[in-house]
């Protein structure tokens, strides 16, 4: 143990990020101790990831199961299907209660201190924590600052937590109304929508960028959205945002014209779920007691190593997950978590975001790695390469074709000179699974052509994968 310290290592905030930070620490042989001033796991594991996916997957099975058309092409004829909200509603709140215990049982299984309380820096390797019994002072060798996000409400929205509400208590599935307004069509958006469609409720969903899907790549959004909205009782406004959302019964919702700003419409609904993305939760953490000041959109600055920068690397301290604004993901958290503590322990290493995956849990699902893109031809512009794509399709999958799913694509992005993939992108049955391959080539800076000669299992939908591959080297 550092000599002259309470801890090696004092972690700052129990999600994902702290949580893999500190299983790391205590195998790399640090002395540990975890601070969380409130539910163990975090956003992903108790508002987030975790309970959303039980949702989904419930609402998935009801869809899935009403669908007459699909199990009648499969020779399944079924009666009606009735489903129990507050059943469907506990799932979910048992998943997190379970994953909460295990998260918490294996830090104390491997002698992690598991402090409860508000943690902030009180100087330089040192961290005040404010709890029931008053505030004490620990020092530590190294610091790891793992606070979180929060929900981003737009100004000019009012919320209430029960007619108008966040995903944090969206998850919680406590009403099913029968028309609900999403505003913002991200991952969090689209996976509610799902949800809700699949829960017999009307959605409007509004988005005030001028297309639908902005952040992901433009192939892929325009698939999905012929099969996760269209078809769908989705009502969609795009271009529109909401300048003014009034809580209660109905919910009024004052919609203008993103660019001119000029009143289009007022709106009632039963409810509406703000999912317009997520701010870092760097509010009184004591940063200034180390003269560190946040970026213009209150992130912790950080190198690639984790450091937290204030003209220069600030010694021992780090901060990982959400709060640095690298990757607002909770696996790049966990990562971000295990990069600060090698370099703690003087094994450097430093992050690669390209090869960090995303997905949407929707039915089917959307997931991709690396660029868009556009974002790869404005690379190509700056390092002076042509890119090229190769697209492959479910249609063509022979397991796809036996699930009778057959509706998407899997795109590859890649260097026309070298040809290193530089990104990928699936909507499709189980993509989120699929996507992993693709991740491990970006990791691995893999071109198309070591990549077609791979050999898939036959018949598995991980062909797709293997078809947009050999297409490429044959374009």
């Amino acid at each position: 143990m550092s000599q002259g310290y309470d801890y090696d290592l004092v972690i700052i905030g129990a999600g994902v990020g702290g949580h893999g930070a500190a299983l790391h620490a205590v195998s790399c042989g640090l002395k540990t101790a975890i601070i969380e001033a409130a539910d163990m796991g975090g956003t992903c594991v108790n508002r987030g990831c975790i309970p959303s996916k039980a949702l989904l997957a419930a609402s998935g099975r009801v869809r899935e199961l009403r669908n007459a058309h699909h199990l009648k092409s499969l020779g399944i004829q079924i009666g009606s299907v009735e489903f129990d909200r507050q059943a469907i509603a506990n799932h979910a709140n048992n998943l997190v209660s379970k994953i909460q215990g295990d998260l918490t049982n294996s830090l104390k299984r491997l002698g992690v201190d598991i402090i409860r309380g508000w943690g902030k820096i009180a100087g330089t390797q040192k961290v005040s924590i404010a709890g029931d019994g008053g505030e004490k002072t620990i020092t530590a060798k190294d610091i790891i600052l793992s606070p979180g996000s929060i929900p981003f409400v737009p100004p000019g929205i009012e919320v209430d937590g029960k007619t108008v509400f966040t995903s944090d208590q969206g998850v919680k599935l406590e009403s099913l109304p029968e028309w609900v307004a999403i505003i913002g069509s991200g991952y969090i958006g689209l996976e509610f929508s799902d949800i809700y469609s699949a829960l017999g409720c009307e959605i409007t969903l509004i988005e005030a960028l001028d297309q639908l899907m902005p952040g992901f790549d433009r192939d892929i959004a325009k698939l999905a959205e012929r099969v996760l909205i269209t078809p769908r009782d989705i009502e969609t406004k795009v271009g529109i945002y909401a300048k003014k959302v009034i809580p209660g019964s109905p919910v009024v919702i004052e919609l203008a014209d993103f660019k001119t700003k000029e009143d289009v419409d007022v709106i009632e609904v039963d409810a509406c779920l703000v999912a317009t993305g997520r701010i870092p939760a760097t509010k009184n953490l004591g940063l200034e007691s180390v003269g560190v000041e946040l970026d213009r959109r209150n992130f912790i600055p950080v190198d690639d190593h984790m450091a937290v920068l204030s003209a220069g690397v600030v010694p021992h301290l780090w901060a990982i997950g959400d709060a640095n604004g690298k990757i607002m993901l909770a696996h790049a958290a966990s990562a971000q978590g295990i990069i600060a503590v090698e370099n703690i322990v003087g094994r450097e290493r430093i992050a690669d975001y390209r090869s960090i995956p995303a997905a949407a849990f929707t039915h089917p699902e959307v997931s991709y790695v690396g660029l868009t893109e556009t974002a790869a031809k404005e690379l190509g512009q700056a390092e002076g390469f042509e890119i090229a794509t190769s697209r492959s399709y479910f249609k063509g999958n022979s397991k796809a074709l036996a699930e009778n799913e057959a509706d998407g694509i899997a795109k590859v992005i890649y260097r026309k000179d070298t040809g290193e993939v530089l990104g990928v992108h699936i909507f499709g049955l189980h993509a989120s699974d699929l996507i992993h391959e693709a991740s491990a080539a970006i990791a691995n800076r893999q071109s198309v052509q070591s990549l077609a000669h791979l050999v898939h299992a036959h018949p598995t939908l991980s062909e797709v994968l293997d078809e947009a591959y050999k297409r490429a080297i044959t374009i």
